[in-house]
């Protein structure tokens, strides 16, 4: 019990696995797991909450050397452009212009770069999403199953932005704060909005903010989803998650599962998650207008057999 809130024990989270699991939920041979929820009708819905015109990132640039190896080529020459060779004789005989390429090395997991997860990112008990065994992942050709290219179509639905940290009344919640249903509640009762089956939910903790004004971190701790609003996201049919932090609270306070909200949601759930946003623009944008729910498009990169991609989450209010 915290300050009167009920926190599920450790058993109650490692059954979730099972009382949440939406394995054969759409079929043995579902790999979409919640976007499922994401139908013709909750994509129009989408559309329909376009109502300024206004569009924001709600992700991070990513750094140049910091987060991503960049071996750079510049030409004043067209002709030796790569694939050149196949281009027609004028192309070789035009030298009034050249090209820049890039090569790009990227490690896109971890609490830095924003980024989606598939199902297959997570194993527990050498399972993934809807009981496919661990080895379906090979190291030199990826996952044959629930990668990223599940969501080959991208992922276009209605956003709500939860804003927590202004619910509390605070610039950022401090790192090991979780956010429980509660939380979540009041947020839609202070926004006057309410997540629908379908929908994505965006979590603001305020840490976009703490980065932005260079305030150190809690090193390991973050805030973050605590393992208790899972079964409200099962329950309000929601088909993708994100935060401004790696979504789970750490510590997450369970010894025996230490991020619940990966484990349960990409396992159990086939919860699709997008982690280190940066919702800062998408929280001043939000309350300027008096309007917390958007058309949200995610668009990962076709990366076959991979367990999920650098992604740059757009918000149209």
């Amino acid at each position: 019990m915290t300050a009167g809130r009920v926190v599920p024990t450790q058993d109650d989270v490692l059954g979730y696995f099972e009382t949440l699991s939406n394995w054969g939920r759409w079929g043995d041979e579902d790999e979409r797991g919640t976007l499922n929820h994401i139908t013709d009708d909750v994509r129009l819905a989408a559309a329909r909450a376009v109502r300024h015109g206004r569009s924001v990132s709600c992700a991070w640039e990513v750094a140049v050397p910091g987060d991503m190896e960049r071996s750079t080529t510049t030409c004043p020459c067209s002709a030796d452009m790569p694939g050149a060779e196949n281009m027609p004789a004028a192309f070789h005989n035009d030298r009034r212009w050249g090209y820049s390429s890039e090569r790009l090395g990227i490690t896109f997991h971890g609490n830095t770069l924003t980024h989606i997860d598939s199902p297959c990112h997570i194993f527990w008990d050498g399972k993934m999403y809807n009981g496919r065994p661990h080895s379906l992942v090979d190291a030199a050709t990826g996952s044959a199953w629930a990668a990223v290219t599940a969501a080959a179509n991208g992922i276009i639905t209605r956003g709500v932005l939860l804003d927590v940290a202004r619910v509390r009344d605070v610039p950022w919640l401090e790192p090991g704060q979780g956010v429980f249903p509660e939380d979540l509640e009041e947020a839609e009762r202070r926004q006057g909005v309410r997540v629908r089956p379908g929908d994505a939910v965006l979590l603001r903790t305020g840490y976009g903010r703490a980065q932005h004004e260079a305030v150190e971190g809690g090193g390991f701790a973050q805030a973050g989803w605590h393992a208790s609003c899972l079964p409200w996201l099962h329950e309000r049919g929601v088909s993708l998650i994100a935060a401004d932090t790696p979504q789970d609270v750490q510590p997450s306070g369970y010894d025996n599962v230490l991020m619940p909200v990966h484990a349960v949601g990409l396992v159990a759930m086939g919860l699709w998650l997008v982690d280190n946003c940066d919702l800062e623009a998408c929280a001043t944008t939000a309350a300027e207008l008096g309007q917390w729910d958007f058309h949200l498009a995610v668009a990962p990169v076709r990366f076959a057999g991979t367990s999920g991609s650098p992604v740059n989450p757009i918000a149209t209010f």
